[in-house]
């Protein structure tokens, strides 16, 4: 599968292509302002893609809102534990607007409030590492497992050595693969913790665990793992951006103490398919 690009537009990053048809701003320069906004839809009208997404600012969300563009979910305190940020988007199609699935959609939801109720029991089970460059094949290979497609080449051992020499930290949980005659080691689950530490926040994401072990606690055990780590290292708010149709993720960080920021439309190619995605969030507390 051929990945979506990530280059600059003036200052600021971007990623867009046909895998998940779109442009997204990554990371917004303020010096872009308000230029970028129609440099954005220049770009998605020239290669054909169906929506705009940015992640900006919440004061700089009226430059966005001039055209055309809707808040879809909102991050209180992601910059630095202070400001807000805003995920925004313009739909350049109609159809990708409307959620394929919302009663599923609503439903996730709904599970994920009444469960987050109930005290959470932390599960047993082999320890959580930090995961190094020495890991990369055997991570590589547990999400080539789990994901038949993904929006990153998480698959490719290279681009998690890249990842790993930036602010992104792999955690997993090492043990031996159930089925494998050999009895040989590898990985049953992993994450990634992506931080921002200019904005002093960090998205948990690239959850991944080998199907006979799901439904034993292993996300919520990594999520709880890289907290801790990312709280070391100054972070301030956590946020995922998780399948809106899976009651399993949305669950976990309902009952891990997240809250509900909102629903992106069709907004992420997994599995060969756009989906809808929910974005929570957490302020951590100081040491």
């Amino acid at each position: 599968m051929r990945h979506d690009s990530v280059t600059r537009l003036g200052n600021s990053l971007v990623q867009h292509g046909p895998a998940n048809d779109r442009v997204y701003l990554m990371k917004l320069d303020r010096a872009d302002l308000p230029g970028i906004v129609d440099a954005m839809h220049d770009l998605g009208r020239e290669h054909g893609y169906t929506k705009l997404f940015a992640k900006v600012p919440a004061d700089a969300a009226d430059h966005f809102a001039r055209r055309g563009f809707v808040n879809e979910a909102r991050v209180p305190g992601m910059r630095r534990g202070e400001g807000s940020a805003c995920f925004m988007s313009r739909y350049l199609a109609r159809r990708r607007a409307v959620p394929a699935d919302p009663e599923r959609i609503a439903d996730v939801l709904d599970v994920a409030e009444r469960k987050s109720r109930k005290p959470v029991v932390a599960a047993p089970g082999p320890a959580v590492i930090r995961l190094g460059p020495e890991h990369a094949e055997a991570l590589a290979a547990l999400y080539g497992a789990v994901f038949e497609t993904y929006p990153f080449p998480i698959t490719d051992p290279g681009y998690l050595r890249e990842a790993m020499d930036s602010d992104v930290a792999f955690f997993g949980i090492p043990g031996a693969i159930p089925g494998n005659p050999a009895g040989d080691e590898g990985l049953l689950a992993a994450a990634s913790a992506e931080m921002d530490m200019h904005w002093k926040c960090a998205e948990m994401t690239d959850f991944a665990t080998l199907p006979t072990m799901r439904g034993q606690g292993a996300a919520g055990r990594l999520l709880a793992h890289m907290e801790d780590a990312v709280r070391g290292r100054g972070i301030r708010t956590t946020y995922t951006i998780a399948r809106a149709a899976s009651y399993g993720m949305n669950t976990v960080f309902a009952r891990a103490g997240y809250r509900y920021g909102g629903t992106l439309h069709n907004n992420t190619q997994i599995a060969g398919r756009l989906e809808s995605m929910n974005v929570w969030h957490r302020r951590l507390a100081a040491r």
